[in-house]
């Protein structure tokens, strides 16, 4: 067990290494030049002075190296200070983790709820397998996912807030205005939890131990509550931590219609506004914590799991 922890922090360190190199390198593979973009943002019209570009250039550091400049963009990244937003002037970090909370707290919702629901609705389609409930859970949660969410936020924003106005159509002020995104970025995860738990349950139910716990005696709510229902749940630490990853940097279509100032709209704007600072340390973030998580997932998943606990031992 612990080789395999030292090789996944190894791997772990990799991985940042990789993904910041990359993330640094956005402002070389986007069209056009960062340097005329920040002066362009900064004087109007679009005749641009040589000599400011070539100031800035030097300012910039952008004369060394292309690895002289990541080093020292990395350096600067291990302090805290992630540079001046083109647009704003501001510490992009003062922007970025406002943004981030925002989107986190939406993200913990929006899985807590679609993990609480799947795990019901997983457990009683196992127990009822091949039964009209069973079928109608299926069939409902796999309909989930072909529902696309720029259709089903305009939607839900129709019948809940414009016709019967029960819910706030848009904004980050308070627990309603949560309700609707929630929604809309709960049912893929609520489908596929909903499928992984069911299997889970299936599987368990038709395990070794389970038999042998069933012929000492135990019953089979017995059985159900200490065997099966623990380990069909493992599936969905290493899920959880996927889809937190994903809906943390994929919430912009949710966050521009439902007006969110979280770091899917953050993105959104810094991309249009060709912000590269605040692109950058957004996605920065993003990457990290996403690499985190599943690694940590990962751990946890085995740490739980005695076979593969045994099998790295």
């Amino acid at each position: 067990m612990m080789m395999f922890l030292a090789r996944r922090t190894a791997t772990l360190g990799i991985t940042v290494l990789l993904a910041s190199f990359v993330v640094f390198l956005i402002p070389y593979v986007t069209p056009g030049d960062p340097v005329r973009k920040i002066i362009r943002s900064r004087v109007a019209g679009d005749v641009i002075d040589e000599s400011a570009v070539q100031a800035l250039t030097v300012e910039l550091g952008l004369q060394d190296p292309l690895w002289v400049q990541y080093l020292r963009w990395l350096g600067r990244l291990g302090s805290g200070d992630m540079g001046l937003s083109y647009t704003s002037r501001t510490p992009v970090i003062d922007q970025v983790l406002p943004a981030f909370w925002i989107t986190l707290s939406l993200v913990v919702v929006t899985l807590g709820a679609a993990g609480a629901i799947a795990v019901v609705l997983g457990i009683a389609a196992a127990l009822q397998e091949g039964r009209p409930a069973d079928r109608l859970i299926t069939t409902v949660t796999q309909a989930f996912i072909a529902l696309p969410e720029y259709w089903l936020a305009p939607m839900l924003v129709l019948v809940f807030a414009l016709k019967l106005s029960l819910l706030p159509s848009a904004g980050w002020e308070g627990p309603a205005s949560v309700v609707l995104p929630v929604a809309v970025l709960a049912l893929r995860p609520t489908s596929y939890f909903t499928s992984a738990v069911r299997e889970g349950m299936l599987d368990a139910l038709g395990a070794e131990h389970v038999t042998a716990a069933r012929s000492r005696g135990l019953s089979y709510s017995q059985t159900v509550w200490k065997h099966v229902i623990p380990n069909s749940l493992l599936p969905l630490t290493t899920m959880v931590a996927v889809w937190f990853a994903g809906l943390l940097g994929g919430s912009v279509i949710v966050e521009v219609i439902f007006a969110i100032p979280g770091m899917g709209r953050l993105l959104y704007d810094a991309v249009l506004n060709s912000d590269i600072p605040l692109a950058q340390g957004g996605v920065v973030i993003v990457v990290g914590l996403a690499v985190v998580l599943t690694t940590t997932a990962d751990l946890i998943h085995r740490l739980l799991n005695p076979r593969l606990r045994m099998h790295h031992a």
